[in-house]
């Protein structure tokens, strides 16, 4: 059976990706602050910190893996203009998500034979933004930069790969427009990035490149009228 961890496995994203996953017949860890879906192993992990990741694969004790999706990361706290972001909030953002996947793939690749597969999820915000969100769009950013630096340098061995979601929701207080904006006619739902991990930890001839998967929303123009 291959093996998968997961990191915020127990978030929107995370949950759908560990679901799928199981589903397809991986056997899946979880790490995470709060427990994942049912059927996937709870790790207990802050990512960006150093220690608690060291700690959280001696308590995994695999010693084999053949895929890391790297999906940990909080949004941010900060909604106002760049002159209010601290300096500590915006360590906690990039260290949530950036610093977050180096520690986690330092660690993995250890542990990766010939064919083991790493998925970054990155986000449309490193290509596009709103005003205020500067920290998560450069987390996303830096995010897109770390997956094509790791799929050379550790290529052919392990192959790396990013998925960029845009609109991802559990479809709670949707409204028509909402979905209607989308050029594929909805708004993403989690399954769609789980499908997207799938296909790439499969992809054999993939590697360093990033799949947008947000109903084509970066392709459409929008104009003022």
């Amino acid at each position: 059976m291959k093996r998968a961890i997961v990191t915020g496995g127990a978030g929107l994203i995370g949950t759908g990706i560990c679901r799928r996953l199981a589903a397809d017949g991986w056997q899946v860890a979880s790490f995470d602050l709060a427990v994942g879906p049912q059927k996937v192993r709870h790790v207990p992990c802050d990512v960006g910190d150093e220690d608690s990741v060291a700690k959280a694969f001696d308590a995994l004790a695999w010693d084999t893996l053949d895929l890391l999706v790297n999906n940990a990361g909080i949004a941010g706290a900060h909604s106002g203009p760049v002159t209010g972001l601290s300096l500590s909030e915006w360590r906690r953002v990039l260290d949530s998500h950036l610093t977050g996947a180096f520690l986690m793939t330092r660690a993995a690749t250890r542990l990766m034979g010939q064919g083991a597969a790493i998925v970054n999820i990155a986000s449309t915000r490193a290509f596009m933004s709103e005003p205020d969100s500067e920290a998560y769009a450069a987390a996303k950013g830096g995010m897109v930069a770390l997956t094509h630096a790791l799929a050379l340098s550790l290529g052919p061995r392990v192959r790396v790969n990013a998925v960029a979601p845009g609109w991802i929701s559990d479809g709670q207080g949707l409204s028509g427009a909402d979905h209607a904006q989308h050029p594929a006619g909805r708004v993403g739902q989690p399954e769609d990035i789980a499908g997207a991990v799938a296909y790439l930890a499969q992809a054999g001839f993939v590697t360093g490149q990033v799949l947008v998967a947000d109903g084509g929303m970066t392709k459409k123009m929008i104009y003022v009228e």
